[in-house]
């Protein structure tokens, strides 16, 4: 019955359009039907924002419900980024930590991660350093890069804990290699001030390919104090990426008004 109930949440609208999956997509979709529920959060995540099938946010959520039903950590913590952003529901921070709880329960890093935002910043939730600091501390030392870069700002800046500039630093490190392009910039921005050039550069180089535009921003002021090591293409490639996202904020402010 369930299996059934599986087959018929998602009829794809077109024979065409079955055609015209990828294949690891229609490999996904296989096995979220037939139960697998990692394949179940990704086909959801698929219903979110897939180039290659209509966005369904309410379909989506039923897909991490049907997952969350077997107590799966990422299923969980996506159900609080629905209720977070109000995809396929209504905006609602305190159901969104109810669900991240759920998911850092079951060990999920990014549901330990956003629960512990939500208590950093005070968002559905009465604001609460000392768990934030808790939590951002656990998933880090499970190898949560997003997780290390914050515990190295709390580190750094004594928050709840004894400053440590030495261990902060070496966080930021860690959360750095790990990818993260937060810890990337900050990693950088340390080794600059050690008098490190080459090796901030490294780091903000790599930052820069996946950086928002608050970082590439901070990135910018950066680069254009007169210590700072002169990259012409860095730069280049940094100014490329806030032009287009400057670009892309007006295009959406003017459709909505």
């Amino acid at each position: 019955m369930l299996l059934s109930y599986l087959r018929r949440l998602f009829q794809r609208s077109s024979l065409k359009e079955k055609n015209t999956l990828p294949a690891e997509l229609e490999t996904i979709y296989k096995k979220a039907v037939n139960g697998h529920t990692l394949e179940q959060v990704l086909w959801g995540k698929a219903l979110l924002n897939s180039h290659y099938i209509p966005h369904d946010h309410d379909k989506a959520r039923e897909w991490f419900y049907i997952a969350a039903s077997s107590n799966y950590g990422p299923a969980h913590n996506m159900l609080g980024r629905c209720s977070h952003f109000g995809w396929g529901c209504p905006l609602d921070l305190l159901e969104a930590a109810k669900h991240y709880e759920r998911a850092a329960n079951v060990g999920d890093l990014w549901g330990t991660y956003n629960l512990a935002i939500l208590y950093m910043r005070g968002l559905g939730v009465e604001q609460n350093m000392k768990l934030a600091f808790t939590l951002f501390r656990r998933a880090a030392l499970k190898g949560h890069p997003k997780s290390m870069n914050l515990l190295a700002r709390f580190i750094e800046e004594g928050w709840e804990t004894p400053a440590n500039p030495s261990a902060a630093l070496e966080w930021y490190r860690r959360s750095a290699e790990g990818g993260d392009y937060r810890g990337q910039h900050n990693y950088a921005t340390a080794l600059l001030s050690l008098g490190k050039a080459e090796e901030a550069l490294h780091f903000w180089r790599q930052a820069v390919k996946d950086a928002t535009p608050d970082i590439l921003l901070a990135m910018q002021r950066e680069l254009s104090r007169p210590h700072a090591p002169r990259d012409p293409e860095l730069l280049a490639e940094l100014n490329q990426k806030l032009t287009r996202a400057l670009e892309a904020a007006k295009t959406a402010e003017n459709a909505t008004t």
